[in-house]
């Protein structure tokens, strides 16, 4: 396996806290059975350099990942550091617009899951037919499928499906998620993720119940009320990856 970069002096103190924590992320996300194959990326801004952000390395699993092997890139897809792993160009190219255009989307998360990959290939996509799904009725964009998105052309497309939305299914392809904070995108996508198995199984026995409109409204209302924490995702992320430490807890590396 090749080197990567080592904390140092050119590594401050934010950096380093910030690809902990996305290195944590890519453990969690595995741990969930969220990996596919070395595909998919989750991503954050480097702190205090808005025109940076860290992203996996090519080539690696997520269940290899660690804070000294992510790629620090810019919004133009200029390595930032020596690292020697490449970076995957549909990743750069989905990421690397919302990074540029959206102030707020500091963590951006795409998965491949069967669940998400199912509900985004149907017609309606996700119904607000399980108390998940209600989460995010008329919250969620949906982009048509063009192909593996590696053409950069595709990127104001993507700004004007997602609109002022920050959750989206991909038509034919799965979840984008993005938050202000890396925990908060994951518990959008841990939540979109159950609100999509949910949905298959549901399908499965017949017809949906759905939910009323008035109902929604409530529970999107209430439901800041159920968090552990005054931070969206912080409580959830912080006890998954105490179960990633219990597993290996190299990726502080």
């Amino acid at each position: 396996m090749a080197t990567a970069i080592r904390r140092n002096s050119q590594v401050g103190e934010a950096e380093w806290a910030a690809r902990q924590e996305l290195a944590a992320c890519y453990r969690v996300f595995d741990m969930l059975g969220w990996s596919e194959m070395i595909y998919n990326h989750i991503t954050v801004k480097v702190p205090g350099e808005e025109d940076a952000f860290l992203i996996n390395p090519f080539g690696l699993h997520f269940s290899e990942v660690t804070a000294s092997n992510l790629v620090k890139i810019d919004i133009d897809g200029n390595k930032l550091d020596d690292n020697p792993y490449p970076v995957n160009m549909a990743g750069f190219v989905q990421h690397s617009v919302f990074h540029r255009h959206l102030p707020d989307a500091h963590c951006i998360m795409h998965t491949h899951t069967t669940a998400g990959m199912a509900v985004s290939s149907v017609e309606g996509g996700l119904r607000p037919a399980n108390f998940y799904a209600c989460n995010f009725a008329g919250q969620i964009a949906y982009h048509d499928f063009e192909g593996v998105t590696v053409r950069s052309e595709e990127g104001e497309r993507l700004i004007q499906s997602l609109g002022d939305k920050r959750v989206m299914l991909l038509k034919n392809h799965g979840i984008l998620v993005m938050g202000k904070t890396l925990p908060e995108a994951f518990i959008k996508h841990w939540a979109l993720q159950r609100a999509c198995e949910i949905q298959i199984a549901t399908a499965s026995m017949g017809n949906m119940l759905e939910v009323s409109p008035a109902v929604v409204a409530v529970h999107q209302r209430d439901l800041y009320m159920a968090q552990a924490s005054a931070k969206p995702g912080q409580a959830d992320f912080d006890a998954m990856v105490r179960k990633v430490d219990r597993i290996d807890p190299n990726w502080r590396d």
